[in-house]
């Protein structure tokens, strides 16, 4: 029994040496870029620094809670092409811990999509060390050695601060193409940045991108989308063909009353003939038994409804008005927290909203 047992660990001990050394890749067979080399998706303007979605040193009256969360990633990707049979990153984040509502691939993780037969399919992901700011990982491996198209999504909620991706040395690795055409700003909350989704490129500003071959800029404001004049402003400022408007969740009633108007009335004003979509709430599942949440949903996607037709009575042209009572189904299933939609309730939310938008876009 004994020298059983001594020779089942020599061969077990061996078994993890030739493991460890003769399978494993060494590190220093992967050659590390920087991510400038390559082409950035989702990008709403130019910004000093890269990962960063909106320049907020421009717009120096915007208050600091608001340029807070525009420094934080959400929606961006970079674009490259390789033929490496692995790929691998070296990443850094402000933060160091995931959020209690998401995934730590979500919140400071990587998503990485190749596009096979012409349609974008998920990869792998980056998963961040807890406690550190810095990571380090293989996101795929054991590919066939074809040169493929590959988006990387960054961290949803966290600032991303540095990205570098690695491939074999013996590898090719080049800038990728712009996947997608037309610039559709989609200005809204937690919802719209990505909360509630399992990794990345799961929001639905990203899915709805893939799925369409259209730009959909993600500019979510978690929790703070509240439509201010000076975020008003800046919204006007940024370059699109269509503005899809998500930022009833966030605003209360009386502010969707009074702000929704000068909102969109500012878009208008600099961009005249761009389309600008309208779109309430979220029936949050919460508000089925919180009797005060319901109401409070109500009365925003009423008040938001009662200004989209003061504005289209009034004579403006290309506005569109979308309803939200379908968005997550009627199973009661399509949130984390009742108020968030998890995957399947973006995958609900995008089937409704899609049909509504594509033709606007076309148009």
């Amino acid at each position: 029994m004994k020298y059983t047992l001594q020779v089942t660990l020599t061969i077990f001990v061996g078994v993890l040496f030739f493991g460890l050394n003769g399978f494993a890749q060494k590190s220093s067979d992967i050659k590390y870029y920087p991510s400038s080399n390559f082409t950035m998706v989702g990008k709403i303007m130019d910004t000093d620094k890269p990962f960063h979605r909106i320049d907020t040193a421009k717009y120096s009256n915007i208050p600091e809670h608001i340029k807070t969360r525009l420094t934080r990633s959400a929606g961006l990707a970079i674009s490259f092409k390789t033929n490496s049979k692995s790929i691998h990153a070296k990443w850094c984040t402000t933060s160091k811990y995931p959020s209690s509502g998401m995934t730590p691939i979500a919140f400071r993780g990587l998503d990485l999509y190749t596009k096979i037969n012409g349609k974008w399919q998920f990869a792998g992901v980056g998963r961040p060390k807890s406690g550190e700011n810095s990571s380090e990982g293989k996101l795929v491996a054991n590919l066939n050695g074809e040169q493929r198209e590959y988006l990387l999504y960054l961290p949803v909620y966290s600032e991303t601060t540095s990205l570098e991706i690695g491939v074999e040395n013996t590898a090719k690795i080049t800038a990728g193409d712009q996947p997608f055409n037309k610039r559709i700003l989609v200005y809204g909350s937690s919802i719209v940045q990505g909360a509630g989704a399992s990794r990345p490129g799961m929001a639905y500003t990203s899915r709805m991108s893939r799925n369409t071959g259209f730009n959909f800029l993600n500019l979510g404001m978690s929790g703070v989308a509240r439509m201010e004049k000076e975020v008003a402003n800046m919204v006007a400022d940024i370059e699109a063909d269509v503005y899809l408007l998500d930022c009833i969740p966030n605003s209360s009633p009386k502010e969707i009353t009074q702000r929704t108007g000068n909102l969109i009335k500012t878009i208008r004003s600099k961009n005249p003939n761009a389309p600008i979509i309208l779109m309430q709430s979220v029936v949050r599942e919460i508000g089925f038994v919180d009797e005060k949440t319901g109401e409070k949903v109500k009365m925003q996607n009423k008040n938001a409804y009662d200004e989209f037709m003061k504005l289209h009575q009034s004579g403006m042209k290309n506005i569109y008005f979308i309803f939200g009572n379908d968005f997550l189904g009627d199973d009661h299933e399509g949130t984390v927290d009742g108020t968030h939609p998890n995957d399947l309730g973006f995958d609900r939310m995008i089937k409704a909203i899609t049909p509504q938008i594509l033709p606007i876009i076309n148009q």
